[in-house]
């Protein structure tokens, strides 16, 4: 459950008072959201925690909670180059760092454990196969080692692999609280793995695991069970995307199957739902899937995300429509979004070629306002 804090801080918009998600407590209810920033040392194993990621993560330790980018369960859930596992000792250290200076500068942390299923290629999983529920290969490109690679058949999981699965989210979620986490959020949006399972553009199975909606819902329900058993539900959150077709990934009946996938969420009294309203980087106005109806359904918190400005999130969060708002790009071009938004001060603009590229520039190197002009 979520409770307000500071309730005598009554002068200032809600979305810069406190806020207890599950068992973490925020100072404010701006949340930055997880984006993936490919600058792990891929050579040394996908590691975090270089003197440049320590520093991204520390600027923006105004925000109430971090997200971090999304993190690997294993070497074949990586989907993308330069993203840091949570699979490793050397990963966990890595990540020790990094959370370290975030409590340090007053934030809170939690890791989003990612399995990118068939949104990947053997050239960045070791030579292994990527997989998916079925084997539909999605349209689309895949940057890596090798140059732009098409994005190849996935292998389908056996039945008797998805149980494998569901543990390493279990162990990343243990290892996440080894390196000092708050907690995670399990990635189940934008097209890949637990998504994959949920959505019947990409789940063609006839087993236990696919059909009927509550069968394509298993999966992603049981990751939340383990994760839940292994490091408390109060410190478990969820990202979800019902409409968004980012992928190649789309359902006949969003509504049904993520409206069914929230009674049950809700059940679990796990600390959040972070919602993508609309297509992930585009457009809100997608049919398909009744926010409103998940929000009242769910009792823990709602974060709410996707083309926030400084109006709409104040506005939202005082109506009660959400708990709590995730900015992406904007984090990423303004590392004190918070002091920014108080003051209702000009940002920075995103350097959109910088955001996959090594090295600080577009990383670390934006201006705080007190250095702006």
């Amino acid at each position: 459950m979520y409770t307000s804090l500071n309730k005598s801080a009554v002068t200032a918009p809600k979305l810069f008072q406190g806020l207890r998600i599950g068992d973490i407590e925020i100072a404010n209810r701006v949340v930055m959201a997880p984006m993936t920033r490919s600058r792990a040392d891929e050579a040394a194993g996908d590691i975090p925690g270089s003197e440049l990621n320590i520093e991204y993560y520390r600027q923006r330790s105004n925000a109430g909670l971090i997200i971090t980018e999304g993190t690997p369960v294993s070497p074949l859930g990586k989907g993308y180059l330069a993203t840091p596992g949570i699979y490793s000792d050397a990963q966990v250290e890595g990540w020790k760092k990094i959370t370290r200076a975030v409590h340090e500068a007053g934030s809170k942390i939690v890791a989003q454990i990612w399995h990118a299923g068939r949104v990947s290629h053997p050239a960045l999983t070791g030579g292994m196969q990527p997989v998916a529920p079925s084997a539909v290969q999605q349209k689309g490109t895949v940057y890596t080692r090798n140059g732009k690679l098409e994005l190849p058949m996935p292998q389908a999981l056996e039945l008797a692999e998805i149980a494998g699965i569901v543990d390493e989210f279990r162990r990343g979620a243990a290892n996440a609280m080894r390196a000092g986490f708050d907690g995670v959020e399990i990635h189940g949006a934008n097209g890949y793995l637990v998504d994959q399972f949920l959505r019947d553009g990409a789940n063609k199975r006839t087993d236990a695991y696919g059909g009927a909606i509550e069968n394509r819902c298993r999966f992603a329900l049981e990751v939340v069970d383990a994760v839940a058993a292994e490091i408390g539900a109060g410190r478990v959150g969820i990202r979800l995307s019902p409409v968004t077709p980012s992928n190649d990934l789309a359902d006949s009946n969003p509504q049904a199957v993520f409206g069914h996938l929230v009674e049950e969420l809700n059940k679990r009294s796990i600390a959040y739902i972070h919602f993508v309203e609309g297509a992930a980087g585009g457009s809100r106005d997608v049919p398909g899937f009744d926010f409103i109806r998940a929000r009242r359904s769910f009792k823990g918190a709602y974060i709410a995300n996707n083309g926030y400005d400084r109006e709409m999130a104040i506005d939202k969060v005082e109506s009660g429509w959400a708990d709590a708002i995730a900015f992406g790009r904007l984090y990423i071009a303004n590392p004190d979004l918070v002091q920014r938004l108080k003051a209702n001060a000009a940002l920075n603009s995103l350097n959109f070629r910088t955001i996959y590229a090594s090295g600080a520039v577009g990383y670390t190197d934006y201006p705080a306002m007190d250095v702006v002009g």
